[in-house]
């Protein structure tokens, strides 16, 4: 039993003993031995029971059936027309992206002699990406490098390995509108998470493996050499024929501008469209001169047919605005509007997913084939995951129109890492489509990019999905996705420091040299194996190690526990956002449970 103070009173609980004696009642509810607190304390990744509190279809008269049916109507309607909202302001924040930073994206590919540095490549990979907010204009400036002899196929290949993990920013972003709830954002941070790791974690194998073996090289140059191609395929355009009656009427831009931008081709003129095709007139009598100062139309020599330019019907188009101020305001207004549609359709989801609604979707969603082949419905995910990025023709939109499906509860983490892993399949095949519509002096370059990056992401599935016990992304997300319930700003820590902040510090090392970019990297980078190492260690082998490193206590509170951190944080910004959510209620559970108090001897 616990001491006694003076008075005979009993020491109060503390913050840590609760903690423990969570987690003894969680682990004793699985065996029946003792009552558990909750279930969602039990297992905080189990998919929440989503219960219908209204009347059944049975119970309700005439004129209610009639009302439920009109607002299942409009709530699938407005299901609908937020989710387009959503993908249009995806378009618009990539727009808003690479108008604030296509010039520095350029000025970045032209550094050839650090691009020869494959942990520069990779850097300059992500940075792009993050800042123009799209994979497929990434790709595209690479392929048009490498086939106009700037850039060799052995340097592009960590470049493709960092588009890849760039593109999983999107999704992150997402995930940042449910931090309301801690529950959702759990589920919803940790969706986000798995796909971010499954591409680091791909990176850390296949980087030194390519720069010692160039193994993605040789097998899309072999594949490459088994056939024949000829140009004239087009890539699928299903989500922009959608879209573009919206997002062109707001801004237009210039690709090729932004892709001879890192060719060195480019001239001072902005990205933002101005015509957008010509129309050939055709008049009578001589009128071949035309002057410089002629203000109208000027036809071709020698001929009686005038070529016209049509100009673009958006927005910005001739605006006196810079590139910069155009972009900004594009920026703000697209966040607005994709943080106001994802709200919605997560409100729209609670609503609509209640009951037996929700039991049936996730039933379809998260269901396996049945025994002997249970073991074929990952890969099978997988399959839908590609087909419908394929379709999509963009892995950014799948990828974030899952995470608010994961938050409220309808996929699991389980099942959506598969999903993740086909979308990256899926836009691969969309590059594959769209370099054979390249012309015939880009083909090659177009179609050996496009197959390393199917071969990067394929190796991927190999190395951390076809054996269940290298899942590694799973446990790993989830172990992130309990932090950021708890400490909320680890999310935006996280963020900063995959996308931003590593990568830039990575950057300037390389530009000093390699011998640098070695000498102050590596000895980083095996202090973190070996602390990994020890942890592994401390959990499964601590007899292994010394006495003094099966735990970490004899470290500052600082370097061993987020609390300290916390605290600062809460200081610096006093925000519900950032600030850990209420244990008052836990606490208050606790100490009114008798079975909870007699538990103090633990």
């Amino acid at each position: 039993m616990p001491k006694s103070l003076a008075g005979g009173q009993v020491a109060p609980l503390t913050l840590d003993t609760v903690g423990l004696v969570d987690r003894s009642l969680g682990n004793a509810g699985t065996s029946g031995s003792a009552p558990v607190l909750e279930e969602g304390e039990v297992d905080p990744w189990a998919l929440p029971q989503l219960k219908d509190t209204g009347q059944s279809w049975k119970e309700l008269s005439v004129a209610g059936r009639v009302l439920r049916v009109v607002v299942g109507f409009l709530k699938a309607c407005g299901l609908l027309g937020n989710l387009y909202l959503f993908i249009c302001s995806l378009d618009i924040l990539s727009s808003a992206f690479q108008l604030l930073s296509s010039r520095i994206a350029g000025d970045i590919f032209k550094g050839n002699v650090v691009l020869s540095n494959p942990v520069a490549g990779l850097v300059i990979g992500v940075l792009v990406t993050v800042l123009v907010q799209s994979s497929s204009t990434s790709s595209s400036i690479v392929v048009s490098m490498v086939a106009s002899k700037l850039l060799t196929v052995q340097a592009c290949v960590p470049i493709i390995m960092g588009v890849n993990v760039g593109t999983s920013i999107t999704s992150t972003l997402v995930s940042m509108a449910q931090s309301g709830d801690p529950d959702e954002f759990r589920r919803a941070f940790g969706g986000s998470a798995v796909h971010g790791i499954f591409n680091w974690l791909t990176v850390l194998i296949l980087l030194p493996l390519e720069s010692a073996t160039a193994l993605l090289e040789r097998l899309s140059g072999l594949a490459l050499g088994t056939g024949s191609l000829q140009p004239g395929g087009q890539a699928p355009d299903i989500l922009k024929v959608l879209t573009k009656p919206l997002t062109h009427l707001i801004v237009q831009l210039d690709t090729d501008m932004i892709t001879s931008s890192a060719t060195g081709n480019a001239t001072n003129g902005s990205i933002i469209k101005r015509w957008c095709g010509t129309r050939e007139l055709t008049i009578s009598g001589n009128s071949s001169d035309c002057g410089p100062t002629a203000s109208g139309p000027c036809p071709e020599s020698n001929s009686s047919v005038v070529v016209e330019q049509l100009p673009c019907h958006h927005l910005f188009v001739g605006t006196a605005l810079t590139d910069l101020a155009v972009g900004f305001i594009l920026l703000a207004a697209s966040l607005l509007l994709l943080c106001t549609c994802l709200v919605l359709i997560v409100k729209l989801l609670n609503s609509v997913l209640r009951g037996r609604v929700a039991q049936a979707v996730r039933k379809v969603i998260n269901a396996d084939i049945p025994f002997p082949f249970g073991w074929l419905s990952g890969y099978l995910a997988i399959l839908v995951g590609t087909g419908l990025t394929f379709m999509l023709q963009s892995s950014s939109v799948f990828t974030a129109a899952i995470v608010p499906l994961m938050g409220v509860g309808v996929i699991s983490l389980e099942r959506a890492y598969p999903l993740f892993l086909g979308s990256n399949i899926g836009t691969t095949t969309t590059a594959l489509l769209a370099a054979l519509a390249s012309p015939a002096d880009m083909l090659l370059s177009a179609l050996q990019v496009a197959l390393i990056h199917f071969f990067f992401n394929l190796a991927g599935i190999l190395l951390w999905y076809v054996v269940p016990v290298l899942r590694l992304p799973i446990p790993l997300a989830k172990r992130f996705g309990d932090l950021t319930a708890t400490y909320r700003w680890v999310a935006v820590a996280y963020l900063l420091l995959s996308f931003l902040l590593l990568p830039l510090a990575a950057f300037g090392l390389s530009l000093a040299g390699s011998t640098v970019l070695a000498a102050v990297g590596g000895p980083l980078v095996g202090l973190v194996l070996l602390i990994v190492l020890i942890n592994v260690l401390q959990q499964h082998r601590p007899a292994w190690l010394p006495r003094r490193l099966r735990s970490w206590a004899w470290l500052p509170r600082w370097l061993r526990s987020l609390e300290p951190w916390d605290r600062l944080v809460s200081r610096c910004c006093p925000c519900r956002l950032c600030s850990p959510p209420p244990a008052a209620a836990k606490e208050a559970h606790c100490y009114q449970n008798p079975e909870v108090l007699a538990s103090q001897q633990l």
